[in-house]
């Protein structure tokens, strides 16, 4: 076979595999949600506390062994374990794709969400891409000497799980989510003056009451028909609602905050016209408590010198919530919203926010927000 095309397949197979695995562990956390995901369709639940290891472990992975390929470093070992890593995702593409489980893969985790199908259909292009580099595992040559090229390995191992845990411990670098700096809240939720929503396709299962026949029909030639008007005719289970065409989403279109008694929030507090602190715990039972109690003191000194309101956003039940705040003496109002938002909010537990006019003027993981003095000097005292 050409070298030419053993060339082609190594520098696209090794580039995009570099890119997936670089997207994903900029955020790894998100990442991690997603496995939960497949943990949770495939009833393996126990694994969801690993999730955050396998979730960096993988990137990692993927990006070791796209950096491997390029520059030929043990071909062997590497084209093996591109074709078991390739093999590994289709299956769990094709099963969301098929089955409509997990609607999006996280393959380049959200700065280019995919559907199942399209995901799907990605990994069987880099399947046979990677099949010619399997085939032809033995005539692939090394850019550097054997030992230049395992020292190169090493290093890109331990960069590679670097990265991983840098993002981690203090949020992705790139922020790709509809929560970044510089976003307005209300504006990602809303839906433009004539934008077009989505188009479903409507299909009824007839059955005659007289005849025993039966029909299906989608909603247009129900109406059309008339056969809704004789009453031999009835329908027969649930209508089947089928998406025709994607129209506008807004980015932000689940968040909902309320208080304990259920009343609706979400416009007031996002359009205070002064700066105010969100704080955001969505499982209190799994937060950092000593980041919390240093987060506490920050937003009581800063309602204490410039009346700051701060709001305590978590997916806790109102019973649990009150027990956490008590036994951690919190101050602030405490409002609850449902835990998938808040994950995509900041990848952090806890996470803050400094918010004006539901602009989102800049945010923190627990590990990097700044002193009182620094927060005063940068934002109150203008």
């Amino acid at each position: 076979m050409s070298k030419n095309l053993v060339w082609f397949c190594r520098l696209l197979v090794g580039l995009l595999f570099i890119f997936s695995g670089l997207i994903k562990i900029n955020d790894p956390l998100g990442f991690s949600y997603k496995l939960e995901e497949y943990f949770d369709v495939f009833h393996m639940g126990f694994l969801n506390s690993f999730a955050l290891s396998f979730a960096i472990v993988l990137c990692s992975l993927e990006i070791v062994l796209g950096f491997a390929l390029l520059i030929g470093v043990r071909a062997v070992s590497v084209a093996w374990g591109l074709l078991l890593l390739i093999i590994f995702f289709a299956f769990l593409t094709f099963y969301s794709a098929y089955f409509k489980v997990v609607q999006s893969c996280g393959c380049f985790g959200d700065a280019i969400p995919l559907t199942p199908w399209q995901s799907f259909s990605k990994d069987l292009v880099l399947l046979l891409l990677i099949l010619v580099l399997f085939v032809n595992r033995k005539i692939i040559n090394p850019v550097f000497s054997k030992k230049a090229g395992d020292n190169l390995l090493v290093v890109s191992t331990v960069i590679a799980l670097g990265i991983g845990f840098y993002t981690y411990n203090f949020m992705p670098v790139i922020d790709f989510l509809p929560y970044k700096v510089g976003a307005n809240i209300l504006e990602e939720m809303k839906t433009p003056h004539g934008a077009i929503p989505d188009q479903f396709e409507i299909t009824y299962h007839l059955k005659n009451k007289k005849t025993g026949a039966t029909k299906v029909m989608n909603d247009k030639d129900y109406l059309k028909s008339n056969i809704w008007k004789d009453n031999n005719w009835e329908i027969v289970g649930d209508p089947e609602s089928v998406l025709i065409k994607k129209g506008f989403t807004p980015k932000i279109q689940d968040l909902a905050i309320k208080d304990a008694q259920g009343n609706d929030y979400t416009k007031e507090l996002l359009s205070n016209p002064f700066y105010n602190i969100v704080i955001v715990a969505y499982d209190l039972y799994q937060t950092d408590v000593e980041a919390m109690g240093r987060l506490n003191a920050l937003s009581m000194s800063l309602a204490q010198n410039f009346n700051t309101r701060t709001v305590l956003l978590t997916a806790n039940s109102i019973k649990d919530a009150d027990a956490f705040i008590k036994a951690n003496h919190l101050v602030g109002e405490v409002f609850y919203a449902d835990g998938v938002p808040l994950k995509t909010m900041v990848r952090a537990n806890p996470g803050i926010f400094l918010l004006k006019n539901g602009t989102i003027i800049n945010k923190w993981d627990s590990h990097s927000v700044p002193k009182y003095d620094d927060l005063v000097k940068k934002y109150f005292q203008k």
